[in-house]
């Protein structure tokens, strides 16, 4: 993609007419800006605005995983529930997130970007206020389930929008802040929902859709879904409030109704022709990602914090408010698992009196194991396989693929942490073991498989990523 230039046109010009003005500046012969270039400067507020908006659902996501794990006692208490009716309702979210995984893709072809978040915002709202207004079981597993399904939805659609409406040099760093909102959201229920009762923490969910859907009556629609559309108008509009009133956009958008009108030659995706050879390399990588994440063991760990930390012998309480903190920072998968393996190991084969040192030394191991995990999670895998998943299938597959990567994304989720305490009752370090394996073979997959994204354009990935 060239530099941006500027131009004086107004917002509704067509590609010819942008191009235009900027002949006589051309012709200057040599590389230096003009006084015209000089006088406006590259403006990515409504990319930065557009991005805040869509990470609303993101932080929505985090406040829907969280809720559950702070007021299990007063829930259990208040509605008189068995444990049994209980992990249902915690578990129940998983199977929403399945369903919005399978119909995301559908959704954000169909209506919009935009439209798939109005939809997601809408479940997650009308979720929180059947939670909210609950006396039994029924109301609370339909409105889990229904933030269930908004998060699925969310999980595909707001890193999808973001590297659709970013420009190249931004992607990456903007579609990161999905999984930063996402743990941002966990972590401030984990905190707030032991001060506040479990009725106050749902309204409090509410919050971040009403912002986001206030906020999409501002931003523009993603420009390449427009041109997809074939909405040149709107798609013109939107591409050029993206990159400012005085941004040169007419290489871009060449660049992107050519790659569209090429798609649109290629005969609608469904979901056996993403095993095509053509599509094959583009949905290992991204479902190979997603299996990546979530069987390295994040919602074992993340579903039983307190448990872990309470048979190492570390404070429960002390513990999951660390985790809840540290979720925002980053450093180390396989060595967080090592190390907590290590602590159930000297916890397990120490018996005697002689080695009390490694006994005091075990629950140090544990907290620490684990928060270096949660940590490194949060700041790579977490974010890495939406990222690439954004960028990496070809806009004409984007619909199914996001879909199926989603959907093994939360049957991963549901799988790990239902097996999570099997595997503890079978070895506890062994567990660990076995996920830090996990771990190790994903690094292998990323070094071996994945491309790097960096610097490109999505046409530019697809075109290297077809290529090779």
């Amino acid at each position: 993609m060239a530099n941006n230039r500027d131009v004086e046109n107004g917002e509704n010009c067509s590609r010819e007419e942008i191009r235009a003005p900027l002949l006589p500046i051309a012709e200057n012969g040599d590389n230096k800006e003009s006084p015209l270039e000089k006088s406006f400067k590259d403006d990515k507020c409504m990319v930065y605005l557009s991005t805040f908006v869509a990470v609303c659902g993101s932080y929505a996501f985090g406040s829907c995983a969280g809720f559950s794990s702070p007021t299990q006692a007063a829930i259990r208490r208040d509605v008189n529930l068995s444990l049994a009716e209980y992990s249902l309702f915690g578990s129940i979210l998983t199977f929403g997130a399945m369903i919005g995984a399978i119909t995301s893709g559908k959704i954000a072809d169909y209506i919009g970007r935009k439209g798939a978040m109005i939809v997601s915002s809408g479940f997650c709202t009308a979720g929180w206020l059947s939670i909210y207004f609950a006396q039994g079981p029924l109301l609370l597993d339909i409105g889990r389930l229904a933030t269930g399904y908004g998060m699925g939805v969310f999980s595909y659609v707001v890193p999808v929008f973001i590297a659709e409406l970013a420009p190249k040099d931004l992607r990456g760093a903007l579609t990161t802040i999905n999984q930063l909102m996402i743990v941002t959201g966990v972590s401030v229920s984990f905190i707030i929902g032991t001060l506040l009762t479990w009725r106050t923490l749902a309204l409090i969910g509410i919050v971040p859709c009403g912002v986001l859907l206030l906020g999409l009556c501002i931003i523009p629609e993603s420009p390449r879904w427009l041109a997809k559309q074939g909405k040149q108008k709107e798609f013109d509009a939107s591409l050029r409030r993206l990159r400012g009133k005085g941004a040169d956009i007419s290489e871009e958008a060449a660049e992107i109704q050519d790659y569209i009108e090429t798609l649109e030659r290629l005969p609608k995706a469904k979901l056996l022709d993403l095993f095509q050879r053509r599509y094959l390399r583009s949905v290992t990588i991204g479902v190979g990602l997603m299996v990546c994440q979530q069987f390295g063991g994040i919602n074992g760990i993340c579903f039983y914090t307190s448990s872990i930390f309470e048979s190492s012998g570390f404070p429960a309480d002390v513990g999951t408010i660390i985790y809840a903190i540290l979720q925002v920072s980053g450093a180390g998968l396989v060595l967080g698992c090592l190390l907590t393996g290590s602590s159930f190991y000297l916890k397990n084969n120490t018996l005697d009196q002689e080695h009390g040192l490694a006994l005091d030394a075990a629950p140090a191991l544990a907290v620490t194991g684990i928060l270096v995990y949660i940590g490194a999670f949060s700041a790579g895998m977490g974010a890495v396989p939406w990222v690439v998943m954004s960028e990496i299938f070809p806009i004409n597959i984007k619909g199914a693929a996001g879909s199926l990567a989603t959907l093994v994304n939360w049957f991963g989720a549901w799988a790990v942490s239902y097996t999570f305490n099997f595997l503890m009752s079978w070895s506890s370090y062994g567990t660990f073991v076995l996920y830090a394996t996990v771990n190790a073979l994903a690094i292998v997959f990323v070094i071996k498989v994945v491309p790097e994204t960096k610097g490109r354009t999505l046409e530019q990935i697809q075109t290297a990523v077809n290529a090779s």
